[in-house]
C-alpha cells in the first residue's frame, strides 16, 4: 500500500469515520495504548462495522512512514472528490454568502492542509486547487487539517484562470492577496458571494491568475521591513479567511 492511501493521527482518523466512514475500510491502532481518545476511536469505529486491529507500533510505523502516526491510522478508499463541474451547485447552495479559498500552487502539504484547516473552521463553502504543479490531498495534508480535510469540499481542477472565470460568471467577487497592492484588505466587502486567491510558497500569484482578479489586495503589516517581508500562505489564508468571517458577523 502506498502513503498516500492510508491516513494517520488521532483527529485525521477520527474525523474520517465520523464523516466519511463509508470510505474507511480498517483501522489499525496500537497494541496495549491507554490514550482514551484511541479507545473511543476503536469504539467509534466497531459500531460503524468497520474491521479495527490491534497492531504492533512497528506495524503502525511501516504504514505511516516518517508521519506521526500518534497510535491509529486507517486505510481509506477515497474521500468524496469533487471536480469544476460541481462548483455551480456549491456557489448556489450558499445562497449570495458563498466565501472560497482559491491556493494558485501550494506545494507544501503542511501548508495545504494548515489552508483546510483554517477554510473549515471559517466555515469556507470550498477550497479550490489547481491539479497542476500543486500539491493535492494526501495523507499529510489530511493529518496537518486534523480532519477538516473530510470536511470542507476540496475542488481539484485543470484550469485554473478558466475556473476562476466560470466563478465570476456566477456572480463571485475574485481578491487576490498580493503584497505590493495598494488596496487593504480591511478596504474590500466581503460579505457576498468572495473567493480569496493567494498564490504559492516561492512566486505568489501567477501573472494569469492576477489578471482573472476582480482586485488584489493587501494585508497591512506594521512590522515590514524589519525582517518580515511576507507571511506563510497558510497564516495569510487564515488572515483573509477570519476577516470575510468577521465582517458577515458585523
Amino acid at each position: 500500500m502506498s502513503q498516500k492511501q492510508w491516513i494517520a493521527g488521532i483527529n485525521a482518523v477520527a474525523a474520517a469515520i465520523e464523516h466519511d466512514a463509508a470510505n474507511v475500510r480498517e483501522v489499525m491502532v496500537e497494541a496495549g495504548a491507554k490514550n482514551p481518545r484511541l479507545v473511543e476511536i476503536e469504539e467509534n469505529a466497531r459500531r460503524r462495522d468497520i474491521d479495527v486491529r490491534r497492531v504492533a507500533t512497528q506495524a503502525l510505523d511501516g504504514v505511516t512512514g516518517n508521519l506521526r502516526h500518534q497510535g491509529v491510522v486507517a486505510r481509506y478508499a477515497a474521500a468524496k472528490t469533487y471536480g469544476e463541474g460541481d462548483l455551480q451547485g456549491l456557489v448556489e447552495a450558499a445562497e449570495g454568502r458563498a466565501l472560497l479559498l482559491v491556493l494558485d500552487g501550494v506545494q507544501d502539504p503542511h501548508n495545504l492542509g494548515a489552508c483546510l484547516r483554517s477554510a473549515a473552521a471559517a466555515g469556507a463553502t470550498a477550497v479550490v486547487i489547481p491539479k497542476d504543479k500543486a500539491v493535492q490531498v494526501n495523507a499529510t495534508v489530511r493529518k496537518t487539517s486534523a480532519g477538516a480535510a473530510d470536511t470542507v469540499p476540496v475542488v481539484s481542477v485543470t484550469n485554473l484562470a478558466r475556473t476562476m472565470r466560470e466563478l465570476q460568471k456566477l456572480g463571485v467577487w475574485l481578491y487576490g492577496l498580493a503584497g505590493e497592492a495598494d488596496a487593504s484588505l480591511y478596504s474590500v466587502d466581503l460579505r457576498g458571494n468572495v473567493a480569496l486567491v493567494l498564490g504559492g510558497e516561492g512566486d505568489g500569484l501567477r501573472r494569469l491568475t492576477r489578471e482573472n482578479c476582480d482586485g488584489l489586495v493587501s494585508i497591512p503589516m506594521p512590522g515590514a521591513g524589519a525582517g518580515v517581508e511576507s507571511l506563510n500562505v497558510s497564516v495569510a489564508s487564515g488572515v483573509t479567511l477570519f476577516e470575510a468571517v468577521r465582517q458577515r458577523q458585523a
